[in-house]
């Protein structure tokens, strides 16, 4: 990677403590994960061979409850990368209000060359090798890159196996059969959105067939989002890209023929009706709103001069380093964080959570009221906290989850 995306989150972290004169022994515990588990998965392959693959999962926080975050497939996934990914996940769910903190973990494999039987046996190893961290009131893991409701489902049953009894509620964005919750798949996405809707209003722009959108990662978060503001909300969406490259058209871009073409052929290169473009190229678009959805630093101080959105809204983690920050916001970029952008996962996750624990499931349509309620109350208290103290949404973001995590360490104290 360009840039360290712990040494990011940390540098973040300061800008923060600084505004809100956070205690440095504070500061200091909250830099640092309060676990963090390296463990060797040996697993026989399809050919008869033993391959040993390398696993992590980090517990950043649980000052408010439970730790909190996905689990990722990936030959890039590195020590770094999971710290600074569980550290997030605690600011987000401090900004979402929610009774956790952070967590995250992954695998470094290529999922895209196991094959289902070998995934699977990955996937209940590595559960075997982390599960004294796991439980339902200790850490609650989810889907993240590379992994889908079937891997949550695998995890689940291999954690029921070794306590001795079913347990929904440690994991979430399973299968609705086993205790998933209505709207999961969709919730990031769709929280993103309403996100747009309202940073839209407050800047007086209405979201029409003359605002423009582009799309970086057209997985689960990018894709949904291209649905819900292109169809349910009438934006144009001029370009999208995933890890093959881009496609863009001026005129617009239809998000479900456009997921359909790539689950036919697995990228969006190629949709009919486009001209291929780069990733850079779709970074430096001239549009209304882009959405980085695809992994962090994507944006740095590299590219970030030949950004021409209004307004970036942001759908991965950490696609924005601190220094592209700096000059977005010289250049009148606003940007809407992570940590309160992407969090309506989270947030119906901790709703998967709610339901799993008491047996009782809700509708799509509550799932969704109170999502939106969630979010854009969320929304509301971090734009308004920028607008006071005459910050970036970033800074403001910031601001609210590190001083909601601060006060919970202090009531609590520190032990022995």
């Amino acid at each position: 990677m360009e840039e360290n995306p712990y040494q990011n989150a940390l540098k973040q972290l300061e800008i923060a403590a600084k505004q809100i004169n956070l205690e440095p022994w504070i500061h200091e515990i909250l830099k640092h994960c309060m676990q963090i588990s390296v463990v060797s998965l040996p697993i026989k392959m399809d050919d008869g061979t033993v391959k040993v693959f390398t696993g992590y999962r980090a517990q950043h926080s649980t000052a408010l409850g439970p730790s909190k975050g996905g689990i990722r497939y990936s030959p890039d996934v590195t020590m770094d990368e999971i710290k600074a990914l569980s550290m997030w996940m605690t600011w987000k769910c401090a900004v979402a209000e929610l009774p956790y903190g952070g967590a995250k973990g992954g695998i470094v494999c290529d999922p895209k060359k196991l094959s289902r039987g070998e995934l699977e046996r990955l996937t209940r190893r590595y559960t075997y090798a982390i599960i004294n961290m796991l439980g339902p009131k200790k850490d609650v893991p989810a889907p993240d890159i590379n992994t889908d409701k079937q891997v949550m489902a695998w995890i689940m049953d291999s954690y029921s196996i070794g306590v001795g009894e079913t347990t929904l509620g440690v994991v979430t964005g399973k299968p609705i059969s086993i205790g998933g919750s209505q709207g999961r798949e969709c919730a990031t996405g769709r929280g993103l959105s309403y996100v747009a809707r309202e940073i839209c209003k407050k800047l007086g722009v209405a979201l029409g067939p003359e605002t423009t959108v582009a799309i970086q990662g057209y997985g689960n978060v990018g894709s949904v989002v291209g649905v819900i503001l292109g169809q349910e909300m009438g934006c144009k969406i001029v370009g999208v890209s995933d890890i093959m490259g881009g496609v863009y058209n001026p005129n617009g871009i239809d998000p479900l023929l456009l997921k359909k073409h790539k689950n036919e052929t697995g990228s969006v290169v190629g949709f009919p009706g486009t001209q291929d473009i780069t990733n850079e190229e779709l970074l430096a678009l001239d549009c209304d709103i882009l959405v980085p959805a695809a992994v962090e630093n994507q944006i740095t101080k590299k590219n970030a001069r030949n950004v021409r959105a209004k307004l970036i809204i942001e759908g991965a983690n950490g696609p924005t380093t601190t220094e592209a920050d700096a000059i977005l916001e010289k250049e009148g970029i606003i940007v809407v964080p992570d940590i309160l952008a992407n969090s309506g996962g989270v947030i119906v996750s901790y709703f998967e959570w709610v339901q799993d624990l008491y047996s009782y499931f809700w509708d799509i349509d509550r799932v969704n009221q109170e999502l939106e309620r969630h979010i854009v109350k969320a929304f509301h208290k971090v734009y308004n906290l920028a607008q006071e103290k005459d910050v970036s949404l970033r800074t403001a973001a910031y601001m609210l989850a590190v001083g909601r995590i601060a006060e919970a360490i202090r009531v609590r104290g520190l032990y022995p």
